[in-house]
């Protein structure tokens, strides 16, 4: 899609369409993509920092949700106290209507030009974190890695970067999009398996083989 097609769109699309960041399907994945949550070191996760820099893109939301040809940048975060994760439950009225009711353990959204004040996807996710969930308390971020699935209309134009954000209170309850939240064991997550939303479903498989 070059800029003059995506100018003429805008024209005809809500003019306080929310522009969000995304990269190139080719960028991200130069040797080819991959289908599943894989595992990242730092080096690794440097190496994805430098192509978005490299190569993002502000283009509006609306556009993007269609277009496959270009992945939306997501941090997912999964928090954790103790043994329990906090499994939530988005709106009826969610944003994203495709997962309107869904189960999910990720706390996550778009990234916005405003919300870059530096470079570090760590910043972002703390930043998403808070705006997100009411959590009193302490917490550390550990990365887990990049998660890609293209087996749905949903998850073949996002691209999520996992971590596991773990906090020494259980005092956590949602706000923004999400319906309700609550602390359960994995065990107890995983009776949820068919109704999470498919990113929760491979986050729970990952850390039941881990």
């Amino acid at each position: 899609m070059n800029q003059e097609n995506i100018k003429n769109k805008i024209e005809i699309t809500n003019k306080v369409d929310e522009l969000i960041l995304v990269v190139k399907r080719e960028k991200l994945f130069p040797q080819g993509d991959f289908s599943g949550l894989k595992s990242i070191d730092k080096e690794e996760m440097e190496s994805y920092l430098q192509i978005i820099s490299d190569h993002k893109e502000f283009l509006p939301r609306s556009l993007m949700e269609n277009d496959p040809n270009y992945k939306q940048i997501i941090p997912y975060l999964v928090f954790k106290n103790e043994d329990k994760y906090f499994l939530m439950q988005r709106q009826s009225k969610a944003t994203e209507q495709r997962l309107k009711n869904k189960y999910s353990l990720g706390i996550g959204g778009h990234i916005r030009q405003e919300d870059i004040v530096s470079a570090d996807i760590i910043d972002w996710s703390k930043r998403e974190f808070e705006e997100e969930v009411d959590f009193q308390g302490n917490y550390k971020v550990n990365l887990i890695g990049i998660l890609n699935d293209d087996s749905n209309a949903v998850g073949q134009v996002h691209i999520g970067f996992v971590f596991l954000i773990e906090g020494d209170s259980d005092s956590i309850k949602v706000k923004s999009e999400l319906k309700s939240g609550e602390l359960f064991t994995l065990e107890e997550c995983n009776q949820y398996y068919d109704l999470l939303e498919s990113w929760s479903q491979i986050v729970v498989d990952y850390f039941k083989s881990n």
